[in-house]
Formats: structure tokens, C-alpha cells, sequence
């Protein structure tokens, strides 16, 4: 028994269908761009994790705060810019 109650005469049957349906070629090329799509993912992680912010700074980061007015207009403040989103119709 196989994975997961499928032996290896379906396992290789199935791969010699979807070689014969899409051919070598085709398939070294769907391996390559895979192969190079989980080491960018991996690379990014890494990166990711080497340029996290600390406890400490995202304590002392000022947080962006949502008001609401009488007239029923959102903005943000965080001191460089504000956002109506009220539309004038």
C-alpha cells in the first residue's frame, strides 16, 4: 500500500498519463518556475524575518487614528496626510 491506500502501479499510471498529456518539456518547465517560486518565497521570508521591526518600536510608532464627522466623512490622521472619502455628489 501506497499513499494514503494508493499503491505504486496507480502512482506511475497516473504519471505516465500526465507525461503523455503534457510532455517532458512542458513539465521540466512547470518544475523549474515551481523550484524558483518557493526559493524567492524562502528568500523572502528571510528577509522578512531579518528586517522585522522590535517589540520596542512598535510600541513607541505613533498609530493612525479613523475620525468620524457630523457630516458622516471618514479621514485618517496621522499627521501627514488626510483622506476624505466622503463623495461629493
Amino acid at each position: 500500500m501506497g499513499f494514503g491506500g494508493i499503491s505504486i502501479w496507480q502512482l506511475l499510471i497516473i504519471l505516465l498519463i500526465v507525461v503523455v498529456l503534457f510532455g517532458t518539456k512542458k513539465l521540466k518547465s512547470i518544475g523549474a518556475d515551481l523550484g524558483g517560486a518557493v526559493k524567492g518565497f524562502r528568500g523572502a521570508v528571510r528577509d522578512g524575518e531579518a528586517n522585522a521591526p522590535t517589540a520596542t518600536a512598535d510600541a513607541t510608532a505613533p498609530q493612525d487614528k479613523i475620525e468620524q464627522g457630523r457630516t458622516g466623512e471618514s479621514r485618517v490622521i496621522d499627521g501627514t496626510a488626510t483622506v476624505n472619502t466622503k463623495d461629493k455628489a
